[in-house]
Parts: C-alpha cells; sequence; structure tokens
C-alpha cells in the first residue's frame, strides 16, 4: 500500500506532547495528509473531531491529568459523537483492558500501535488508509500477548479446530501463509484450507484477504475475558 493512498486524508492529533504532535503533524504533512485540528487532552479530542469531522484521529492512550486510561475514555465518547469517525491508538505497551474497551462491539476503523515499533513511515501510512477505509489495524506484537494472556469464551471460535487454532495464533504474528507453513511443517496449500475455514466460521465474508486476516485476529480478541 502505497503512501498515495492516505493522500488528502484528515487527521486529528492527539497527544499531551508538543514534540511528538509537532512532530507527527510534520511528517503526515509531508505525506500529503492534512492535520485539520490538534488536542492535548480526551475533552479537547472531541471538541476538535466535533468540530473538524476528520477521516481519522490517532491519539495516546496517557493523556492528563491522570496519565493512565484518559485515551480509552476519549476514543468511546469520540466513537459515540461521530460514529463513522476511524480511531487510531499510538501506545506505549499493550495493555489487554485498553484494547477490550476499544474493541466494544465494533471491529471497524480501529487501530492500535505500539510507538516503540513504528520502524518506518509505511507502517504508520498503511494502517491509517486500513482505518479510513473501515478496517482494522493491530500490531502483531499487541495481538500475540493478548492471545497469551487470556482464556477463551463460548464463542464462534469454539468451532475452531486445534490445527485453526494454531493457524490463528500465528496470524496473530503477523506471519503469511508460507511462513505459517513453515512453522507448522505443513503445505502453503493446507495452511490456505486452514485459513479459509477460519475466516468461513468467523463469518468474515470475502474482501481485502489482509484486512480479513486482522478481522480474524480481532474476533478472537474480542472473546477474551476483559479485566476492568
Amino acid at each position: 500500500m502505497s503512501s498515495a493512498a492516505i493522500v488528502g486524508l484528515r487527521v486529528v492529533l492527539v497527544d499531551d506532547s508538543l514534540l511528538v504532535r509537532d512532530g507527527l503533524a510534520r511528517i503526515l504533512t509531508e505525506q500529503g495528509v492534512k492535520v485539520v485540528g490538534v488536542a492535548r487532552s480526551g475533552t479537547e479530542a472531541l471538541i476538535e473531531v466535533q468540530r473538524h469531522r476528520p477521516d481519522v484521529v490517532v491519539m495516546d492512550i496517557r493523556m492528563p491529568p491522570s496519565f493512565t486510561n484518559e485515551g480509552v475514555v476519549a476514543a468511546e465518547a469520540i466513537r459515540r459523537a461521530v460514529p463513522s469517525v476511524g480511531i487510531l491508538v499510538l501506545a506505549q505497551d499493550a495493555e489487554r483492558a485498553h484494547l477490550g474497551r476499544l474493541l466494544g462491539h465494533s471491529r471497524r476503523a480501529i487501530g492500535y500501535l505500539l510507538k516503540d515499533r513504528l520502524a518506518d513511515w509505511n507502517q504508520l501510512s498503511e494502517a491509517l488508509a486500513r482505518i479510513a477505509a473501515g478496517g482494522a489495524a493491530v500490531d502483531p506484537v499487541v495481538v500475540e500477548l493478548l492471545m497469551r494472556s487470556g482464556g477463551e469464551s463460548e464463542h464462534e471460535l469454539g468451532t475452531l479446530t486445534d490445527r485453526e487454532r494454531t493457524v490463528l495464533a500465528l496470524m496473530a504474528e503477523g506471519l503469511a501463509n508460507r511462513g505459517i507453513a513453515e512453522r507448522m511443517s505443513v503445505s502453503v496449500r493446507t495452511v490456505e484450507g486452514h485459513v479459509a475455514a477460519v475466516f468461513g466460521k468467523l463469518g468474515l465474508k470475502d474482501g481485502d484477504s489482509e484486512n480479513r486476516r486482522v478481522m480474524a485476529v480481532l474476533e478472537y480478541l474480542r472473546a477474551v475475558p476483559v479485566d476492568g
């Protein structure tokens, strides 16, 4: 996915750090993104979103005054006020309760990336484009950690075979079909069959294959009990 996919995208940036806000705004503007608003807190973020109706809000999780879950609370308020807006959270670490609340009852237009793992512009660009299109973007490391930390509920996931669960876990690590085949010591065709079965059992219709992979992982996370 090229940077051209986000040219003209309208974004509101939310971070209490002036350096982070200005630095991210400069990078996005250079790539053709329109930064239509900036905010330092959740309260300011809601005002900016309601004023500008952006395509995506890019926000930190920890903001004043307590630097705990203000970003999550703000994201929930933004989604209630402007349901169409995409939300990309940039976090320092993976927190299961935060991701569970962000997902809520929807799997659309949501992203959760780790700041320290944003190695290049393409990662952020692809995430923004996917979220703006109504998809999801979750760092595979985040997903892997969350999957390992939780249990499973009675859900569509209960219909998956052990092999299909293994494939889903490896998808969460960001592996493509060939990488999954190598890890499981099976053929790529076998993996393709398992992936198709996972999509079918989770009710993920035909479309963007990469996005369906993310959606499958998010479906798993939605079935994990969340504390708090």
